[in-house]
């Protein structure tokens, strides 16, 4: 697979100067789809602007410390995805990968106590003898006891780096979601409603329609990450 692939043929919601240069770092393959996240060397050198150019990302990626998720990563083209946290503990920065009003992919800075969590959606279980392998949506498999009830499109709040289960947000009326593809990518709203693959939500007085498989679960009652 090539290292690179056509500014105008980059999602739509990658929000980057599609004129300047033909060509712009592709994504190594991973959990995240393209349009839902970014590679670390575009972030450090676009988003953060530490960086004029993709020789000076490498060569910070081999001498500081850049976290992805709690963990030191050093490949420019390591595939930075919804809900991922980036620390540079050096200048004592966190910043989490979301989705703005416009469902364009953003960087978003955090407090440095939330940077030790992150939500997760639960896309697939596995029974394994005593133990439920919980498959989650950025590519991370957590093991639970079989008495652990959650199911498919639930959320789980885990800790990092340990990728420890802190608490489990349900899909059911009322929790707070998160719209993570359509038209209304990037909206947050109250739950009111799921009928077959049809979910409806409520955002500020106005009730809405989309798939059910849009939805991310967030909290319960309010959001255990901070969106605005």
């Amino acid at each position: 697979m090539k290292n690179h692939l056509k500014r105008l043929a980059a999602p739509r919601n990658w929000r980057i100067d599609r004129k300047s240069q033909k060509y712009i770092v592709r994504p190594k393959p991973g959990p995240h789809p393209l349009s839902l996240s970014l590679p670390l060397g575009i972030i450090i050198r676009d988003s953060f602007k530490i960086a004029e150019t993709m020789r000076e990302v490498k060569i910070l990626l081999k001498n500081k410390t850049v976290l992805v998720d709690g963990k030191k990563r050093e490949e420019y083209r390591l595939p930075v995805g919804l809900f991922d946290v980036i620390s540079l503990p050096e200048i004592k920065e966190n910043y989490r990968i979301v989705l703005d009003t416009k469902g364009n992919v953003s960087v978003k800075k955090i407090e440095p106590e939330e940077a030790s969590i992150k939500p997760c959606k639960i896309v697939g279980k596995k029974t394994l003898k005593q133990k439920i392998q919980l498959n989650l949506h950025d590519g991370k498999n957590i093991l639970v006891d079989k008495e652990f009830k959650c199911k498919i499109g639930d959320s789980v709040l885990i800790t990092l780096p340990e990728n420890k289960i802190k608490s489990l947000l349900e899909l059911k009326k009322d929790a707070i979601v998160y719209l993570i593809k359509g038209k209304h990518g990037g909206d947050v709203g109250t739950l009111k409603e799921i009928k077959n693959q049809l979910a409806t939500y409520q955002k500020e007085e106005k009730e809405i329609e989309t798939s059910k498989d849009y939805l991310f679960v967030i909290g319960e009652k309010k959001s255990v990450i901070k969106m605005d």
